[in-house]
């Protein structure tokens, strides 16, 4: 009797079936507008806008799936195996799969063990998970959850070097196996959702553990920067705010009085609008990890960034959450894999399945980061739902390799679609 091949996507599949035998369901939808649908009913207004939202009208966001929908894939016959190998190749190390979970700032809008539960998550699952800059639990926790379990960071570059430069040190420290330097919010963009709510988490003190915890930082608290002109009317409202920020104080041994100096401090200096080229090569100087630049889309970027040394690109438009109606990520994917030269290429913004995954493959991604997908399973069922949809992702791309004849994720290429 022929043995029939028992990759993630027979084994997800299965364990679903069986389990739904039994009158069981998944702790999250698979389809992604059911799982942003529940994500969203589970949800505070404030919350979802955050996570959800994007820039402007939202075309940029809409521009990335209907990206992904343009590109077809071309299946060949009788030519697959009863296994296929996910595995890829990546900065000296091997990935189970070409997947990472991507930077997410404020995960405690969509659970409160944020940071911590994606962690021991991607650990389980043995993924790659980015820390950001704008985390909501220490990088130092999160790297004591995931044992030997991949970890980037990524960092976003502050008007104050040396923060910036404590957070690369600290990266290190916590065994970080890349840095990755965010290009494209060098301001914040103009996103109406948060706007039209009056609400960014960051002045309530979410979203800014890395800050609060980084020692450079604090010590710069006792030298508050000059008040705003604008104050908030003080309403019941300024003193729940109050209140939060203060509860959460008391995770960094910090007053209510250096909380307000912190997220004051915090949303005066993070953003760098004169950041250049001539800054990466000082990261380069800094330290000896491997640096990706995320948030390319033109190929002169990404032949300046071969000239500056840095090892690796992330084709991206941050999730269509800077500018709107700017070109979708994947539709200039070949392009910057064509001048990136020797150098890997990943991809991020609109990857919502497994068969995304494989679309952007074939098209020159040595792997791609999944971001909003994750944190929508995080909002449902915590560490678990992170999990499932990793599973989620990894068993679709399983079966479409297996379903198109492919053998390896990394055989992939341009004759497996047609754009």
């Amino acid at each position: 009797m022929t043995k029939i091949g028992s990759g993630p996507g027979r084994s997800r599949q299965t364990q679903v079936y069986v389990r739904g035998l039994g009158g069981e369901r998944p702790a999250v939808p698979v389809a992604p507008e059911r799982l942003q649908a529940a994500a969203q009913a589970r949800l505070n207004a404030a919350d979802f806008a955050y996570i959800a939202g994007g820039a402007g009208a939202e075309r940029t966001m809409r521009a990335n799936l209907a990206a992904f929908e343009r590109v077809r894939l071309l299946p060949r016959q009788l030519s697959g195996s009863r296994d296929r190998d996910l595995s890829v190749e990546l900065l000296g190390h091997t990935l189970v799969a070409p997947l990472l979970l991507a930077p997410i700032g404020v995960l405690e809008a969509a659970h409160p063990e944020a940071d911590l539960a994606v962690a021991r998550a991607a650990a389980a699952e043995r993924v790659p998970f980015v820390f950001s800059s704008q985390a909501s639990v220490p990088m130092e926790d999160c790297a004591a959850a995931m044992g030997d379990s991949p970890r980037w960071f990524q960092l976003y570059w502050g008007t104050d070097d040396e923060v910036t430069r404590s957070f690369v040190r600290r990266a290190e420290t916590c065994g970080a196996q890349a840095i990755i330097l965010t290009l494209d919010t060098t301001l914040l963009g103009w996103r109406p959702r948060d706007l039209d709510l009056g609400s960014l988490p960051f002045l309530r003190g979410r979203g800014i553990a890395q800050y609060l915890s980084d020692p450079v930082f604090r010590s710069r608290l006792d030298s508050p920067l000059p008040a705003p002109a604008l104050q908030p009317a003080r309403t019941p409202t300024l003193l729940r705010a109050a209140a939060e920020l203060s509860t959460r104080g008391r995770k960094y041994s910090l007053n209510l009085s250096q909380m307000r100096a912190g997220a004051a401090r915090f949303t005066g200096t993070y953003t760098r609008p004169d950041l250049g080229w001539d800054d990466v090569s000082h990261l380069r100087e800094w330290t000896g990890l491997p640096i990706l630049l995320k948030g390319i889309l033109h190929p002169d970027d990404a032949r300046e960034a071969r000239a500056r040394g840095v090892d690796g690109l992330i084709v991206s438009n941050h999730g269509g959450r800077q500018i709107d109606g700017e070109v979708a990520a994947l539709d200039m994917l070949p392009a910057v894999v064509a001048a990136a030269g020797d150098l890997p290429v990943l991809l991020d913004s609109g990857v919502r399945t497994g068969s995304d995954v494989a679309k952007a493959l074939a098209l020159g991604a040595r792997a791609v980061l999944i971001g909003r997908p994750y944190v929508y399973g995080l909002a449902l069922a915590g560490e678990a739902g992170v999990r499932e949809v990793i599973q989620n992702v990894m068993a679709e791309l399983d079966l479409t390799l297996g379903l198109m004849g492919v053998r390896a994720a990394r055989e992939l290429t341009s004759e497996h679609v047609r754009l």
